[in-house]
């Protein structure tokens, strides 16, 4: 019986382990959205918090330099500078009046420091509707008048 005993309180030590693990982690994973208006409003530990910011980068404002990259997030009639120091490559499409979202932590002087730079895919890249390259399907199809189309569902 003890033998027992003993196995059954190992296994609920590694069960409560994971489990205090699990919540550890899930409460450091959490990453909130915020628009750039609403950074000003952030107080003690909202500010502190792990988040993301989307917005535009400002024309003319990327810096690159070795270990960062300093630019301007524009929106809503706010500006936030932004330093770029995560490891991961920016992207091809991540250039001046792109639309990007960024993720990191706010500083006290008023900068924010990301970890994190996606730029959104541009409209660009998007096939215009009735374009030269629409096929006859991609055309909205109607019924001719004094007609009932039946469905077979």
């Amino acid at each position: 019986m003890k033998k027992r005993a003993k196995f059954g309180i190992g296994i609920g030590v590694i069960v409560i382990s994971m489990a205090c693990l699990a919540w550890l982690g899930y409460g450091e994973s959490k990453t909130y959205y915020h628009t750039l208006a609403e950074l000003d409003g952030l107080k003690g530990a909202e500010r502190n918090q792990h988040m993301r910011v989307g917005g535009t980068v400002g024309a003319g404002s990327i810096h690159r330099m070795t270990g960062r990259v300093d630019f301007v997030l524009e929106g809503e009639g706010k500006a936030l500078p932004v330093s770029y120091v995560g490891s991961d490559p920016l992207p091809d499409t991540f250039v001046d009046k792109s639309q990007a979202l960024i993720e990191g932590k706010p500083t006290t002087e008023g900068r924010f420091v990301a970890d994190h730079v996606q730029a959104k895919c541009a409209s660009k890249y998007e096939a215009a509707p009735g374009g030269p390259n629409a096929t006859p399907s991609d055309q909205p199809k109607t019924a001719p008048t004094g007609t009932t189309q039946r469905s077979s569902m």
